[in-house]
């Protein structure tokens, strides 16, 4: 029996999520008052990525899918933008930013695809 789609990328968010904020709070990042905002702002948006994923998947309309794939779209992008700061400040090695930035970029495809799909199948 094939597994639905949706439960892998249910579970890959989770997984995102949970590997940016165990980043963010337990690698040994010096607790400054910049670098605390810092890891609130990437937990925050990594863990919304799959709480908004989650959401589309419980979506009572098409339009109401595509509006939540949009915000975890979002989030994912935004996302990055705190994975390019946390790198450019030095506060994380490049080989734990190039993996996890890896993994945004195929994230942003899926939900730029699944926006994509479903605006066409509106239409």
């Amino acid at each position: 029996m094939r597994q639905d789609p949706s439960t892998d990328l249910k579970r890959r968010t989770k997984r995102f999520a949970l590997s940016v904020s165990v980043l963010s709070l337990v690698q040994g990042i010096k607790r400054t008052t910049e670098s605390e905002i810092l890891k609130k702002q990437i937990v925050r948006s990594a863990t919304s990525v799959g709480a908004n994923y989650r959401s589309a998947c419980r979506a009572r309309s098409r339009a109401d899918f595509i509006s939540k794939i949009k915000i975890s779209l979002e989030e994912v992008d935004e996302t990055q933008y705190w994975l390019e700061l946390f790198f450019e400040l030095h506060l994380i090695e490049e080989n734990i930013f190039t993996e996890l930035y890896k993994e945004a970029d195929e994230l942003i495809a899926i939900f730029v695809t699944s926006a994509k799909t479903a605006q066409q199948r509106k239409e």
